[in-house]
């Protein structure tokens, strides 16, 4: 959930790592703070409470700090508040160790206690500062940082992204990680090492993802993989095709509206990929999908469930990752697991994927980032090649992992029955990006639509079949980046106790895009308005809407990829929403891009 950034070469490192962690700023923080090794090798650090400009201003843009090694990191507190003494990096008391961490060391309190009786004082809450002091006390021990490092790992449970300065070893950075997400890059001269990829695009895309505790030490001459007993290697360095531009907001007024207007482009590269996502010997014997995501991955699912049901003749579920481990779910050998995720490394999805494999299930993920713990450990691995998505709140990704799924369904489709009506939705899926920009032409319209929210303080969403998934998305979306409590129904169960809340002046936004159900969706618009909701009703272009009702007509696709539609159009409304409150929608507040830890 927190930023790391690390680099060692010619220059003065201090500045460098402050833009690393400005471009990390996205991930979500809420304390930041730098260390350097200066030329005699004394680590020099600072550290702020709050936002990255406060430790900017404070160290002069890192003027004051001299030096060409050093890590920084930004903070999402978990183990104590947010406040300097609690912000990384973590010192031992001599200042012979320094570190960086993101993840969650499970076993804190048994070491804090250790650590405690054998005299170290601890100045942190965090769990993070029990591994700079075993670092320390293992010094003692062995001369070699590498067996020092491995000594350490031996004792810590959990998940870890660690980025250490020795002051034994000038001008080097060390390295290592389990679960938590951590890349290297070579430059000229130069190395570095961060948490994701926008922080190394102004340097390098020369990048190598360390397997799990495998120790890298990264020096200017270049990077060396530390094997058990003392031998060292390059690492096999991949290329990122990423453009530096993929992650400025190029003229856009944050980078949720840009990844916004991204979308189309993103849907046409993806249609275009003709691959098959899945071999035809698996999707032949499949007798059902069990998909496993979270937050907005999980809604990718339940979006395509009912679709592919129809499609394949198959069964679907869709489970909460977070749920899979600690709810005896049957699985068979000859059902297909999907793992969807943005980031390829969402711990509870992780987890989730590994007890899927550990219960002989064939596993397919569904990531955006090339390389991720999720796209390595998955059997098959589709990625949807939506490029860098900064904003918290996912949008392109969502609408790209959708899409990946209709194709999922249709490659299972073309496997097993060959039917026309999946050759009717796959022609129908090509007009999708079009509608997609014949919708973004119509910001000025879903801005007055948004105007109204601005002030309220509840928001119901309803739909029915393919639209109620959307909505729930909606919702989500809505809350997460305006702050204003929202919540999703089944149309149909508005009168099961939810009609209770409606009173005057509530918003309620209907979807209507599936024309068999929209007259029992209007049925349901109808009994809020007459208890003195505000209505506002998105719908397909050809579902007749009575008169008297707020109604926006979204460009006509088929019903069954509806949902791609109506999901751009609420991310709209949200970000309207957030922007009229006044509020940023890249950094919502207590959101982390990635969650890392369960």
């Amino acid at each position: 959930m927190c930023g790391i950034i690390g680099y060692t070469g010619q220059r003065e490192a201090a500045p460098i790592l402050l833009d690393g962690l400005a471009r990390l700023a996205y991930r979500g923080y809420d304390s930041a703070g730098i260390a350097v090794s200066d030329a005699g090798g004394h680590l020099l650090y600072c550290r702020a409470a709050g936002k990255l400009e406060k430790l900017i201003e404070k160290y002069q843009s890192g003027a004051a700090f001299h030096g060409s090694a050093g890590i920084g990191h930004t903070r999402w507190a978990t183990h104590g508040a947010p406040c300097e003494h609690n912000a990384h990096p973590h010192f031992s008391y001599d200042g012979r160790v320094a570190l960086v961490h993101n993840g969650i060391i499970e076993n804190h309190r048994q070491l804090r206690e250790e650590l405690t009786r054998d005299g170290y004082v601890f100045r942190s809450e965090t769990d993070t500062e029990v591994v700079v002091h075993l670092l320390h006390r293992c010094l003692a021990e062995s001369g070699s940082e590498a067996e020092v490092l491995r000594m350490t790992l031996k004792r810590l449970s959990g998940s870890y992204a660690l980025a250490i300065l020795f002051a034994s070893r000038p001008g080097e950075v060390w390295a290592v990680r389990r679960e938590s997400p951590l890349i290297v890059g070579a430059g000229y001269g130069e190395t570095f090492l961060a948490s994701d990829v926008p922080a190394l695009l102004p340097h390098t895309r020369e990048v190598y993802e360390p397997a799990p505790d495998e120790i890298v030490r990264l020096a200017p001459d270049g990077i060396e993989i530390l094997g058990e007993h003392g031998s060292a290697a390059p690492p096999r360095l991949t290329h990122i095709a990423w453009d530096a531009d993929a992650a400025e907001k190029n003229g856009y007024g944050s980078f949720m509206e840009k990844e916004i207007h991204e979308i189309p482009g993103v849907l046409r590269r993806l249609l275009a990929v003709r691959e098959p996502i899945l071999p035809p010997s698996i999707a032949e014997s499949l007798t059902g999908l069990v998909f496993i995501g979270c937050g907005s991955a999980y809604h990718v699912g339940l979006s395509a469930a009912s679709f592919g049901e129809t499609l394949t003749g198959l069964p679907v579920r869709v489970v909460i990752a977070s749920e899979f481990r600690y709810h005896p779910v049957p699985l068979s050998a000859r059902e297909l697991v999907v793992a969807v995720s943005q980031s390829g490394e969402t711990a509870d999805t992780l987890a989730a994927l590994r007890e899927a494999k550990r219960r002989g299930a064939y596993v397919l993920a569904i990531v955006n980032v090339v390389g991720s713990s999720i796209a390595r450990e998955a059997d098959a691995v589709f990625y949807i090649q939506a490029g860098p998505e900064i904003a918290v709140a996912t949008t392109k990704a969502y609408c790209a992992q959708v899409a990946a799924v209709y194709r999922l369904f249709l490659a299972i489709a073309a496997a097993r029955t060959g039917s026309g009506y999946a050759a009717e939705i796959s022609a129908a899926l090509d007009s999708v990006p079009d509608a997609v920009e014949t919708l973004l032409g119509e910001r000025d319209t879903i801005r007055s639509l948004a105007a109204p929210l601005k002030e309220k303080n509840d928001v119901f969403f309803i739909g029915r079949g393919a639209d109620y998934p959307a909505c729930l998305e909606g919702s989500l979306k809505l809350k997460e980046i305006s702050y204003i409590h929202a919540e999703a129904y089944p149309a149909g169960e508005l009168k099961h106790g939810t009609i209770s809340l409606i009173s005057r002046g509530v918003p309620v936004i209907a979807l209507v895009t599936q024309p068999p159900l929209a007259e029992k969706t209007l049925s349901g618009v109808e009994e809020v308005r007459a208890r003195g909701a505000e209505a506002l009703v998105f719908h397909d272009g050809e579902v007749p809407i009575p008169p008297g009702i707020s109604a926006f007509p979204l460009p006509h696709v088929h019903p069954s990829l509806a949902p791609l539609i109506s999901a751009v159009a609420l991310e709209l409304i949200a970000l309207e929403t957030a922007e009229l409150r006044g509020l940023d929608p890249d950094m919502p507040r207590n959101l982390a891009k990635s969650v890392t830890v369960e």
